[in-house]
């Protein structure tokens, strides 16, 4: 186990960015105006303009996609008001509830990589067949679109769900029957209009696309890492340039994930001011990443077999505060 708390991790002094502070509503901006431009480009058929801007779209939606897991964490806005209304209204059009989504991401935080990590599933089962995994991992690759809402109501209907409290059940079934009734209204005024083909452009297309974006960051964090530590079992990005710098501006931080790990309750723009803390210290860990394309390969190279945790080997995978105690005792030594 690491013997450095994440508290204990160096800081980089250097403060922030304003305009990483404002990351997410330059995207929603960004992605307005492609929204924009790409209607204008389908009115007058010039569809040669309109598939890279569906590109530029997707990727856009993938970042709004880490907007959501920033607002489940209530770190998206510094009002909750905004927060949860941003959550909600990614949500709906996600096909995903953000309460469910909030409470099943709880758990990956509390037991990382471990039997009871529910966004990991089925990776995280030795004894779940590898035609499973490899069916999963196919299936949740291609079509994250409906994969990633069915993975989580899995979590929420599953015998044993780990959802229990009444109250939560309640307000995630009424999101769902909010978002039902939503994309009925939606779908009967696009079907009125005769707008089909504006809607296939500008949301189903991006959509595709920008869940699947969401599946494969998702498999290069964690899918194939059978380690027992923050660090082993999550692979974090650190790499400089203006491409770097934009991809991470654009992806809200999320490449620096390990220190997302360490220190959940940081806000995006801080995350890069604590890359020290991805430094191996235990001889299981590797070094972050220093190419996005290094990452990606590690990746794909272990999806024949689909993995994720130390129970793999074996080890018996320890929770959050299991992890803390255990740190909090090495340093007293």
């Amino acid at each position: 186990m690491n013997t450095a708390t994440a508290n204990e991790i160096e800081v980089d002094p250097h403060e922030p960015h304003w305009i990483t502070q404002i990351a997410f509503p330059i995207l929603v901006l960004l992605f307005v105006i492609s929204q924009v431009s790409m209607g204008f480009a389908i009115y007058h058929h010039n569809y040669w303009v309109a598939v890279p801007l569906v590109l530029v779209t997707s990727h856009l939606m993938h970042g709004m996609l880490i907007g959501f897991h920033e607002a489940t964490h209530g770190l998206l806005r510094k009002s909750r008001l905004l927060n949860e209304l941003d959550g909600l209204i990614i949500g709906t059009f996600s096909l995903m509830s953000f309460s469910l989504y909030r409470a099943a991401h709880q758990l990956h935080h509390a037991y990382l990589a471990s039997e009871r990590d529910e966004e990991l599933w089925p990776f995280i089962h030795p004894t779940m067949p590898r035609w499973w995994r490899v069916t999963a991992a196919i299936l949740e690759l291609t079509l994250g679109i409906f994969f990633t809402p069915f993975l989580f109501i899995r979590t929420f209907l599953r015998d044993g769900s780990p959802i229990r409290n009444k109250k939560l059940r309640r307000r995630v079934w009424s999101e769902y029957v909010a978002t039902v009734v939503i994309w009925i209204v939606a779908l009967s005024l696009i079907g009125y209009f005769h707008m089909w083909t504006y809607f296939l452009w500008l949301h189903v297309a991006p959509a595709w696309l920008a869940a699947n974006m969401q599946s494969v960051r998702k498999y290069v964090e964690h899918v194939g890492l059978t380690g027992g530590t923050v660090n082993s079992s999550t692979r974090s990005i650190v790499t400089e340039g203006w491409m770097a710098d934009f991809l991470n501006f654009t992806l809200l931080h999320e490449p620096y994930h390990g220190v997302h790990h360490w220190r959940s309750g940081l806000p995006h723009p801080e995350l890069p001011r604590h890359r020290a803390a991805l430094e191996p210290t235990a001889p299981e860990e590797h070094p972050p990443f220093r190419s996005f394309g290094a990452a990606v390969y590690d990746t794909l190279i272990n999806l024949a077999d689909p993995k994720v945790g130390a129970q793999w080997r074996g080890v018996t995978v320890l929770t959050r505060k299991e992890r803390a105690a255990q740190q909090a005792a090495a340093t007293n030594v």
